[in-house]
């Protein structure tokens, strides 16, 4: 305890334990230990509470003791972004978690929204079940209901997955972090392949419960003004907001699910690819990438007798290996089996013989090429323009580095080895950065260990910065919550 008093004092340190005791329950309310840190960061306090109501008195005594707030879910990201100037009480959205009902949120057939906010849900406990009689998309001659859910802030995203599967629903959330809750996923605004088709995560959000930095409950829903503001709070890293929870778009379970993947060298061949696709009309649900480290030249052309002998494809659906050393180009089709067919078979005619079939993701799918300790990069960038950047971090580093992700929109992501230098690092995220200036790309820096954070600059040039301190300034003009995690250090 005496280690935890060094800004508030002892009997102010003791207070604050007290207090955090009383407000979420004796077990739910501790000293930080050795893994309670933010970017290496380490908080003081953690704090468990069980609703919205104890979330907010835990802001309320933050704000009394002049002390900083960071949320937490599963932690799955912690280490991401820049790291908190100070961390005092780690909230931990555990407890906040459930699903509330399946309901309707009403659009104008020409896409104009009518102020028809979700009502929201009644409780947020764990046995919290979808209604399904609620499932069924209504469509009229005037408007068109959408089905959305109510998701608890702390809900491990695999199990709101799994609650929404029986009622033959999903989120069109599929983020790779394993474990990752729903408000993490919302606060990093972690996509994954189904981006393609369906936005960024802070797309599908339709209204959020959120506290500001005084503990103020607040509320915005479908066709509020507040909506566009709450939807900052994702990918602030709860830097603007603590996120109760969410209402979220659902979408039915498709009926059928093909991938099918093309073997690949360069980045140019997915390029070209991905114009293929996109020119033949397919409306994928996904279009990844995988470009190994280690790939070998691309291999000369079969025979073409040999070519000939074999079948177009033995049957509808083979599982095939793709040629060792290569990157794979995989497109994922859903929806009525006999429009995924169709499509299959039109895809095939474009990718040609080496295409292979599958009804399961690759085992790629969904996974970032970094792991533990090395620099993780995110590039985006205009899909026609992407592999320009690809090229220019092949030439910077001085050989392949490993890629992965959601081609077909321009996100992709990139791991560079821990034992690299933290200066050559910093070469290798400015030489990318130049070829992407002038085509409309950003390459950030997702994660980093110490020694490359002290040296390389997270984010680059941010257009939209003046917008973001304009939020911060008004949404917590005292620097309460997770102070520094944003750009230019708010």
């Amino acid at each position: 305890m005496a280690a935890a008093a060094w800004s508030t004092g002892r009997s102010g340190a003791m207070d604050v334990t007290r207090r955090l005791a009383e407000i979420c329950g004796p077990p739910f309310a501790r000293l930080a230990g050795a893994a309670d840190d933010v970017a290496g960061r380490q908080a003081r306090w953690v704090a468990v509470p069980g609703d919205p109501e104890r979330a907010a008195d835990v802001l309320r005594l933050a704000a009394a003791h002049d002390l900083t707030v960071v949320p937490r879910g599963a932690g799955t990201k912690i280490d991401w972004g820049a790291a908190p100037d100070h961390v005092d009480i780690m909230l931990d959205t555990g407890r906040l978690a459930g699903i509330g009902h399946v309901a309707g949120s009403r659009h104008g057939r020409a896409g104009n929204q009518h102020p028809h906010p979700p009502a929201p849900a009644t409780h947020l406990g764990p046995r919290a079940t979808a209604d399904r009689r609620a499932v069924n998309r209504v469509a009229t001659d005037q408007v068109v209901v959408d089905q959305v859910v109510e998701v608890g802030a702390g809900t491990p995203l695999r199990a709101a997955q799994a609650a929404l599967g029986r009622a033959g629903l999903r989120l069109a959330l599929d983020a790779p972090s394993p474990g990752a809750t729903v408000g993490g996923v919302l606060a990093a605004d972690e996509g994954g392949p189904l981006g393609h088709h369906h936005g960024d995560p802070g797309e599908q959000v339709v209204g959020v419960r959120y506290l500001n930095a005084d503990g103020e409950l607040v509320s915005a829903g479908d066709g509020s003004p507040g909506l566009e503001l709450a939807r900052l709070l994702c990918g602030s890293q709860g830097a603007l907001g603590v996120l109760l929870s969410a209402t979220l778009r659902v979408h039915p379970v498709p009926a059928d699910q093909v991938w099918v993947s093309l073997p690949v060298w360069t980045p140019a061949d997915a390029r070209d690819l991905v114009r293929s696709v996109r020119d033949a009309r397919l409306d994928p649900a996904a279009v990844e990438l995988d470009l190994p480290a280690r790939m070998r030249p691309r291999p000369q052309p079969d025979d073409p007798a040999a070519v000939a002998a074999r079948a177009r494809h033995p049957s509808m659906f083979r599982r095939t290996t793709p040629p060792t050393g290569a990157g794979t180009f995989t497109v994922l089709i859903e929806g009525d089996p006999v429009d995924v067919a169709e499509r299959v078979d039109v895809l095939l005619g474009l990718f040609g013989d080496g295409a292979t079939i599958d009804r399961s993701a690759p085992q790629w799918w969904r996974r970032y090429p970094f792991g533990p300790g090395d620099t993780a990069l995110r590039i985006d960038a205009p899909s026609t323009d992407l592999h320009a950047a690809l090229y220019a971090l092949h030439d910077v580093a001085g050989g392949p580095v490993p890629i992965r992700g959601s081609v077909g929109r321009g996100v992709v992501h990139a791991a560079l080895p821990a034992t690299l230098p933290a200066e050559r690092v910093a070469s290798i995220v400015d030489g990318v950065r130049t070829v992407l200036f002038a085509r409309r790309g950003r390459c950030v820096v997702v994660a980093a260990p110490p020694p490359v954070r002290r040296v390389v600059d997270l984010w680059g040039h941010l257009m939209s910065l003046p917008r973001l301190r304009a939020a911060k300034e008004y949404l917590d003009p005292r620097q309460r919550l997770a102070p520094g995690r944003l750009p230019g250090g708010l």
